[in-house]
């Protein structure tokens, strides 16, 4: 399968989410929901599903409905925010900063290949 990359930079299709929703690992989605729920956002196993954020009518986790970088990457029509002539902006750098440096560092890399 070729690499889906997100709005954001994270590669869908390396997600251990992503991955246990193509597989139906139940266990494997319980855990997750497990580990990455929050007090702020509680994760049920059983809305625990993703086909990548950027596919359209796929199934998505809850917090990808609400994503602001998502939601501006639509709106603008970009395959991710690489292609996007505001790249980097505030909103991204929030998504950096909860999501680490690999994500930037992957849109960095689409973005020089596009200017070469």
């Amino acid at each position: 399968m070729d690499k889906m990359i997100a709005m954001c930079g994270l590669v869908c299709t390396e997600c251990p989410l992503f991955i246990a929703t193509q597989n139906d690992d139940q266990d494997e989605k319980r855990r997750l929901a497990e580990r990455w729920s929050t007090e702020q956002y509680p994760l049920d196993p059983e809305e625990m599903f993703c086909d990548g954020c950027i596919t359209a009518g796929g199934r998505k986790i809850s917090f990808c409905e609400v994503c602001d970088v998502r939601r501006c990457g639509l709106e603008m029509k970009v395959e991710n925010c690489a292609y996007c002539d505001a790249y980097p902006c505030t909103k991204l750098d929030k998504v950096f900063a909860m999501v680490g440096p690999q994500a930037k560092t992957i849109l960095d890399e689409i973005r020089k290949g596009l200017s070469s």
